[in-house]
């Protein structure tokens, strides 16, 4: 029985079906995501989305969507979904799906009176190219499909509008077509691996909706292109491939390059499998090196995100070389923003005062799962130098003070994950002065720095200067944000301590070189347990807290002001369980397996077999944001190793 499978009752309720969406992607920026009907319900959804450099730094949308007709006795079964003005969905293709299953590769079952058609689709890694194989399970007379592209040529977060400046005209090429909307853009191939009659029937669809982008106030509204369509005839038990990418393939290999792609795929069978598969599609390669993405559909690399993610989404799943690839070329851009000051073009905000500290703590990670020794032959001089630039007052946003603290100006420009702007640009937190993570996150860099270049003669000097700021900044924190009712304040700017309860005291807490001793750790955690534990990760703010609102809901203004009031985040349950365990021991394991059945849960939910970027604060914890988010991933997956290393549960 498949883990990710989906019956008629749910598929044909579109109240339900609407909501669950699907993400494969090629490890190069490139992506399919629709529902599970294949009705899209965001601009950001398509069936072949990929970068083009030359143009921006965004995703386009070349091929919106696919919808297929079974012609029998010459009558059509349109199998499409789209969503109209009015609220009108046409042609109701869904009716028409007896199950969808999404274990090794998506697979939508059609039964139409007697004809069973199988469609399965496959990204081809590292290649802009989409494959959709078509099988002809049962039928008992002549059958005939059609295929329609519906084509956009837009940017992912732009919308589409009838034109007279869209181009019509297209290419035959071997079993198919080549057309190009706009200068700029890449041609784009559609072919089949058996020879199909392309009928040029032009039209505009207009005032297809998409109920995402309604819902968070923003325009959702475009019409999409339709050159024609394609029409083949097909025998019981005859498979056709129709391949979709930006050069042209030769047809007769789309059956082996199929066979091919999906012979290493590991079926999503189970909780772990899923988020196995999950965190890889976060991997980007590119003419520039080896990058993590922060999620899907809209998040770029983010150096921060990169950093948090990257031990999960690598080492976790078993992926060392991918990890080693990513840092090595995260390295390169860290050693050349602190020798001059240039940015690598892809990896954004890695000015952040905390992205080296993050960088550091997956640096520790990579340490535990190898050896201190690997770990310093192959990263510690940029362990050193990062240490070694902030204390030397090189680092524009991170000051060392005297009591062995670092300092933040947080007052006109977020300067940690909690990033939520005004209009203006200012922060909604203004999170300045000392900032209790970026603290904790401080000392551990220290500690954990000191013990790989210990017995290091020519280090001997460093580390020396490292255990003398860090012996100050321990006693430091303690004073600092340690309150008399047993929490920490999210951050202190001179006389000004925050008393809102938020996550970040968990950071703290959780790392390997922890401030704070054991009982205030369990002081920390019995009050974020308390006042911050959900189902699907922790509140950024509690309940009892000021300005507290679960809901991630309205127009961007509104969703900007919750970002950070209330909403859930699941990669932060990785730094709870270190925590729980450092507390509680193994007798603490339990508990957390327990913790993680609320995950599970969401592996058929929102985006199927991946996290989404957060969750409502309040039951009944619905997933919103991004349909991906490779932190919350990356925590999770964490967690579940950590409990198979000590024979918690099963994989």
């Amino acid at each position: 029985m498949s883990y990710l499978k989906f019956d008629k009752s749910l598929m044909i309720n579109l109240e339900q079906s609407l909501t669950k969406e699907m993400l494969r992607t090629n490890q190069s920026g490139a992506y399919h995501c629709t529902t599970v009907v294949g009705c899209n319900t965001r601009k950001q959804h398509g069936l072949l989305v990929i970068p083009i450099p030359e143009l921006d730094d965004s995703n386009h949308v070349l091929l919106s969507s696919l919808d297929e007709t079974v012609i029998q006795h010459g009558a059509p079964f349109n199998l499409g979904l789209h969503r109209y003005s009015g609220n009108t969905f046409s042609p109701n293709g869904h009716k028409y799906i007896r199950e969808y299953d999404c274990e090794r590769v998506p697979t939508t079952t059609y039964r139409v009176g007697g004809v069973i058609l199988k469609k399965e689709k496959i990204f081809i890694t590292h290649e802009n190219r989409i494959l959709i194989r078509y099988t002809l399970v049962d039928a008992h007379s002549k059958t005939t499909l059609q295929f329609r592209p519906f084509l956009a040529f837009r940017n992912a977060n732009d919308l589409c509008v009838e034109n007279p400046v869209a181009r019509r005209d297209y290419t035959e090429v071997h079993n198919g077509i080549a057309t190009c909307m706009y200068d700029g853009y890449p041609t784009l191939f559609m072919q089949m691996n058996h020879k199909p009659r392309f009928v040029f029937d032009p039209h505009w669809y207009k005032n297809i909706e998409y109920l995402k982008d309604q819902e968070r106030g923003i325009p959702y509204t475009e019409d999409l292109y339709v050159p024609g369509y394609f029409e083949i005839d097909i025998k019981k038990g005859e498979s056709l491939i129709f391949s979709a990418g930006i050069e042209e393939v030769n047809t007769r290999n789309l059956a082996k390059m199929y066979e091919d792609e999906i012979k290493p795929r590991t079926p999503r069978t189970s909780f772990y499998n899923c988020m196995k598969n999950s965190a890889k599609q976060f991997y980007i390669t590119n003419a520039d090196g080896h990058y993590l993405l922060a999620g899907y559909p809209w998040f770029k690399i983010r150096a921060r995100d990169e950093f948090i993610a990257l031990p999960g989404c690598t080492l976790s799943v078993h992926h060392r070389p991918d990890y080693e690839a990513i840092m090595d070329t995260a390295k390169r851009a860290l050693m050349q923003w602190m020798a001059d000051g240039t940015r690598d073009k892809h990896l954004e905000d890695i000015d952040q005062p905390d992205v080296p500290l993050w960088a550091i703590w997956g640096l520790q990670r990579y340490s535990h799962d190898q050896t201190n020794d690997i770990c310093r032959e192959r990263y510690g001089d940029l362990i050193r130098e990062m240490l070694n630039f902030i204390i030397d007052g090189h680092h524009p946003n991170l000051g060392v003070d005297p009591n062995g603290l670092v300092r933040t100006d947080g007052t006109m420009r977020p300067m940690s994950w909690m990033d939520a702007t005004r209009p203006n640009g200012t922060p909604l937190i203004p999170r300045t002065g000392y900032l209790v993570e970026i603290n904790g996150l401080w000392y551990n860099a220290l500690r954990m720095a000191s013990e790989i270049f210990e017995g290091v003669e020519e280090a001997q000097a460093d580390v020396a200067r490292w255990n003398e700021i860090a012996d100050k900044a321990k006693v430091a924190f303690v004073d600092t944000f340690l309150n008399d009712y047993g929490y920490l304040y999210d951050y202190v700017n001179g006389s000004y301590t925050d008393l809102s309860v938020r996550p970040n005291m968990i950071i703290a807490a959780g790392l390997d070189y922890s401030p704070l001793d054991r009982r205030q750790r369990k002081s920390v955690l019995d009050v974020v347990t308390r006042e911050l534990l959900t189902p699907k990760g922790l509140r950024t703010l509690s309940p009892n807290s000021y300005g507290y609102n679960p809901w991630y809901l309205g127009n961007p203004e509104e969703r900007q002001m919750a970002y950070f009031s209330g909403s859930a985040r699941p990669w932060l349950m990785g730094f709870y369980c270190n925590t729980y365990i450092k507390v509680f021991g193994l007798n603490g394991l339990p508990f957390i397996e327990r913790m993680m059945i609320g995950f599970e849960d969401e592996m058929k939910e929102g985006c199927i077999g991946t996290l989404s970027e957060l969750y409502d604060g309040n039951p009944p914890f619905i997933g919103r944001g991004a349909v991906s988010y490779a932190p919350n991933v990356a925590g999770v997956v964490r967690i579940l190793r950590i409990l198979k290393n000590l024979k918690i549960i099963e994989m």
